[in-house]
C-alpha cells in the first residue's frame, strides 16, 4: 500500500478462477443489491445500467476494457491503516460493495474501524466509524450515494478507508462488483 501511498499494509487481488467460497459469495450478493443500486440511480435520475446477473455484468465491463479482477484480499498489521479512497476502477461502476471481516476485533487486534466519511451539500462532512464483527459484511457505497434534500435528490461522495491497527492483525475481503482496467 505504501507503494502507492494508499497508506500502509497489504492487499492482493485474486485470480480468476476465484475460490469458491469468493465467488459464490459475489454470485449470491449481487442479485441482493442490484434493486438497491437500481432504486439509488432512480432517485438520482441516472440510468442503471446493470443486467440482472453478475455474469452479465462483467461481460459489460469487459467489452470496456475493464477486465481484471477486483476480489482483494487485505492485511493489516499494527500501525497499519488505510487512506480514505473509491474504488472506481473505469468507467463501468457498480453503487455498491462489501467488506467482509475474517479476525475478531477486540481479539485478534485492536483499531482498525471501517471508516466513510460523506461529504455534505453545502456543510461539513460526516464521518464514521465501525468496527465489523468476525464474519460479518458490510455493505456501502462505490463512490456516492443518494440523500434527500429540499430540491429532491442529490448525490452525497463517500469514501472509505481503515483506521490505525493499534496491535495485532486485521485480514478482510473486499468485493467490488465491477472489473478494473
Amino acid at each position: 500500500m505504501a507503494r502507492h501511498r494508499f497508506g500502509e499494509g497489504q492487499y492482493r487481488y485474486f485470480d480468476r478462477p476465484f475460490p469458491e467460497a469468493v465467488e459464490a459469495l459475489r454470485q449470491a450478493l449481487y442479485p441482493r443489491l442490484l434493486p438497491i443500486a437500481r432504486e439509488w440511480y432512480s432517485k438520482l435520475g441516472r440510468e442503471a445500467e446493470w443486467p440482472d446477473t453478475l455474469d452479465e455484468w462483467l461481460d459489460m465491463c469487459h467489452r470496456a476494457g475493464q477486465t481484471r479482477p477486483t476480489p482483494i484480499l487485505l492485511r493489516y498489521g499494527a500501525g497499519d491503516w488505510n487512506v480514505l479512497h473509491r474504488d472506481l476502477y473505469g468507467d463501468q461502476v457498480f453503487p455498491l460493495q462489501v467488506v467482509i471481516n475474517l479476525n475478531d476485533p477486540g481479539v485478534d487486534h485492536t483499531g482498525g474501524e471501517f471508516l466513510l466519511v460523506e461529504q455534505r451539500p453545502r456543510a461539513q462532512s460526516r464521518g464514521t466509524s465501525t468496527l465489523i464483527p468476525y464474519g460479518h459484511g458490510l455493505v456501502f457505497t462505490t463512490r456516492d450515494r443518494p440523500v434527500k434534500s429540499s430540491r429532491g435528490w442529490s448525490a452525497a461522495p463517500v469514501r472509505h478507508g481503515v483506521s490505525a491497527i493499534r496491535s495485532g492483525q486485521r485480514h478482510t475481503l473486499g468485493l467490488v462488483f465491477h472489473d478494473a482496467k
